[in-house]
């Protein structure tokens, strides 16, 4: 097959794919829409997941089909991994080894190789030789949800029964940690001229998901004045409109509130307060009325339209709850805003599928071709590897600790998605100088979300203060926001103004649902970037939509931005120009849910869905035991625990509750299952694995004092992460940084132009625990 593209940042780069499931297609899914031409090596019987998310999955990628346990076609495979420049893999460690096609063997052969494992549990991890599937990880990592659980509360009552989720979390996010790790690698290789080995694994990619809900410190907050009452608030919350679909109303800040009911309340209303924030948050009554007149007036209309008026009309924002299926085939801004996108296959027929998780402006991702039969591909494959070996490109051979060592990164991202990718970039490390605005009050994840950045407070309104930024960013060589469309434009460091400036910068934009289509200048939040894509409804069933309460389009859109980042940085190292890459909530949403991202006619949208479920099947599913809860997934039945064999699901129930879990987890595993005990998060950070594969960070903080949080969760053999260094409170560095460009940092700061700390008495709520 010919490439019919042009101009993506990978082309060129030969991938060999033997992954299975999800995490290992999926990440070479996302190389091959990059510009890579990736061959997929499945068994002859063909792909060990028979799923219609192969669709997406296996889209431009050739196909050969190879036993790996027969010598040839061993040889076959060895023959494709000396020729590529990049190998993905995701059987459990020790697989690969055995079949002769190793890491180590493979870098000996091809020592420009970037070979990259994503099992489930790591090569050195006790837990090697479990079964890595999604459910089991899940449980290990503290994933599982509980009653209660709120975005501002992770733990819920751990009283009541877990709640199974059908979304992946663990393989996505390990796909999004290993796609920058990749492209930071090509980094690293184009710098220095070596390969070297990655491993993700989807345990370890977990804690990119709850890093910032693991984190403690030693110093609590200071307690806010009066009374705080934030659970149930009526302006953040699901309402049923006129047609009898779900509305996300989310009024999360103060303006948005008064926005909304100067907008849409009667005079009456108001004069009650209704659009009072300090009022709302602390009057039971008040909120009780409120959400009594707040379902009658949104009743009076259908869902969506009025999700386009208080979007529209007023500033503020919601977002209509609807159904996978509803997002791919009835969306139009799914399509325009290109989370979503009209392939035909050749066993489905048309679908709809997820498109791409980014957007980049020169080079930009596209679908080679549809998926190809099995093994379509064969004699086009051999006839290369009949030919001579291809010689390596040299590169430069810079002498480098990490893939962007000299990088500049300037950051002026708020919340969480946004200064995620200055974090990540810092694992990487670049130098990140973090820009902090005077107003800016939504601090309560920064000790992790800004982790690694040198921290300063410019007013970037007064001219004064663009000065000093204008020159603080020449010469910079990524620039990361998070505004909404427009804003930076009016503020002068939009996208065509840096880069008239700085031809070779990288600009990136994060936003709630992508800059194209309908909803692409609204404001939004996690909830938002969740309900149109049908993650909540997925959650909550046939009832009310529910939250996940991780924010794993946050995190998400931050991961996924780091990917475009680093692809962009590999393009210009190869001789191409800057440009602006982009990532959204609802994209990240889209392809957190690839198992349920492809429709097309005579789907059955069967998925695990609700409060209640406790997994796809009587052999994947959560069990209690005597003592606690534990996820069992064993595909192939039970025969080989003689007193479980031939058990219906409801007798095996009762059987799991007479001994405790561990002795099951030990029994059941030993048998060859997969099996983990649910591990309760707030102690996730305790566990031994955690600490000795540096998942767990504890150091000193200034201004803040003793603090654990996350670490890197990605592992690369020859330039390994940096642990982040301790940021202090936001603008700690300011005079520092402005005495390094050459400025009187007393004077401006005496002019309020800059500062060095925000004013007494800021809180960080929700930071500590």
């Amino acid at each position: 097959m010919s490439d019919t593209t042009a101009n993506r940042p990978l082309d060129g780069v030969r991938v060999v794919d033997f992954g299975q499931y999800l995490a290992g297609p999926l990440l070479a899914a996302f190389l091959a829409d990059a510009g890579a031409d990736v061959v997929r090596v499945d068994p002859p019987t063909g792909p060990r997941w028979q799923h219609p998310a192969d669709a997406m999955l296996q889209r431009g990628k050739r196909s050969i089909a190879l036993d790996l346990h027969d010598g040839d076609d061993r040889n076959v495979a060895r023959r494709l991994v000396e020729r590529a420049e990049i190998v993905v893999e995701n059987f459990r460690p020790g697989v690969m080894d055995r079949l002769g096609l190793d890491p180590e063997s493979a870098l000996a052969a091809n020592p420009r190789l970037l070979y990259c494992s994503l099992p489930g549990f790591g090569a050195d991890d006790p837990r090697a030789a479990v079964p890595g599937w999604e459910g089991v990880v899940s449980a290990a990592a503290g994933l599982y949800l509980y009653p209660g659980c709120t975005p501002m509360d992770y733990v819920g009552d751990r009283s009541g029964e877990p709640i199974y989720s059908a979304i992946p979390a663990a393989s996505s996010y390990a796909v999004f940690v290993a796609a920058h790790s990749v492209a930071a690698a090509l980094v690293a290789r184009e710098r220095t001229g070596a390969g070297q080995r990655i491993e993700v694994s989807l345990f370890d990619a977990c804690f990119e998901l709850i890093g910032a809900s693991v984190m403690k410190t030693d110093r609590p907050p200071a307690a806010p004045a009066g009374p705080r009452i934030t659970a149930g608030l009526p302006q953040l919350g699901h309402y049923r409109c006129a047609d009898g679909r779900w509305l996300e109303l989310c009024l999360f800040q103060d303006k948005h509130l008064r926005w909304f009911a100067e907008t849409f309340l009667p005079p009456e209303f108001i004069e009650d307060d209704m659009g009072d924030a300090e009022h709302m948050l602390t009057e039971p009554a008040l909120q009780e009325r409120a959400r009594k007149r707040y379902a009658e007036l949104l009743a009076t209309r259908p869902a969506r339209d009025w999700e386009i008026a208080i979007n529209e009309q007023s500033g503020a924002s919601a977002a209509v709850c609807q159904t996978s299926e509803e997002w791919l085939t009835l969306d139009s801004h799914a399509r325009d805003s290109g989370a979503v996108i009209e392939l035909h296959d050749p066993e489905y027929g048309t679908t709809y599928q997820a498109e791409f998780p980014i957007r980049m402006s020169s080079t930009p991702p596209a679908v080679n071709f549809p998926r190809r039969p099995l093994d379509a591909d064969r004699a086009e494959i051999l006839a290369e590897l009949a030919r001579p070996v291809p010689v390596a490109r040299t590169a430069a051979e810079e002498t480098i600790s990490a893939p962007l060592d000299g990088i500049r990164v300037l950051d002026v991202s708020q919340v969480l998605a946004g200064p995620t990718i200055g974090r990540i970039l810092a694992e990487y490390g670049a130098e990140v100088i973090k820009i902090h605005s005077f107003l800016d009050r939504q601090l309560g994840m920064h000790l992790y979300t800004n982790s690694g950045k040198r921290s300063i407070m410019l007013d970037l309104k007064a001219p004064d203060g663009m000065a000093v930024f204008e020159r603080i960013s020449d010469g910079i060589d990524v620039f990361t926001q998070n505004f909404t469309r427009g804003v930076a434009d009016r503020m002068g460091i939009g996208d065509t103004a840096l880069r008239e400036r700085n031809p070779g910068l990288i600009y990136v934009s994060i936003s709630a649902f992508g800059h194209e289509g309908y909803r692409g200048g609204w404001r939004g939040r996690e909830q938002l970037g969740q309900g149109p894509t049908g993650m909540q409804i997925r959650l909550g069933g046939d009832g009310e939509p529910s939250m996940a309460p991780y924010p794993c389009n946050d995190y998400g859109s931050g991961n996924l931005a780091a990917f475009a980042t680093l692809l962009a940085l590999y393009h210009r190292l190869r001789g191409g120009a800057g440009q602006h890459v982009q990532s959204s909530l609802t994209h990240s949403s889209t392809f957190l849910q690839i198992p349920y991202m492809v429709a097309h006619p005579g789907r059955v949208w069967d998925e695990p869905r609700g409060q209640s479920t406790k997994g796809p099947g009587t052999f994947a599913r959560l069990y209690p035991a005597a003592d606690r809860w534990f996820y069992l997934c064993s595909p192939d039945g039970l025969d080989g625990v003689p007193e479980l064999a031939g058990l219906a699901e409801e007798r095996l129930a009762e059987v799991f509750r007479t001994r405790p879990a561990q002795e099951w987890v030990d029994r059941l595993v030993a048998a060859g299952a997969g099996a983990h005990i649910l591990i309760d998060q707030p102690d996730l950070m305790d566990a031994p694995v955690v600490q000795d594969r540096g998942l767990a960070l504890e150091r000193d903080h200034p201004g803040f004092g003793r603090a654990r949080m996350a670490g890197p969760s990605f592992r690369l053999s020859r330039t390994p992460p940096r642990a982040p260094r301790p940021v202090g409170p936001p603008g700690a560095d300011t005079p520092a940084v402005l005495a390094d460009f050459g400025f009187d940092s007393d004077d401006l700061i005496a002019r309020d132009i800059a500062r060095d700390g925000l004013p007494e008495g800021t809180t960080f709520v929700g930071m500590f625990r």
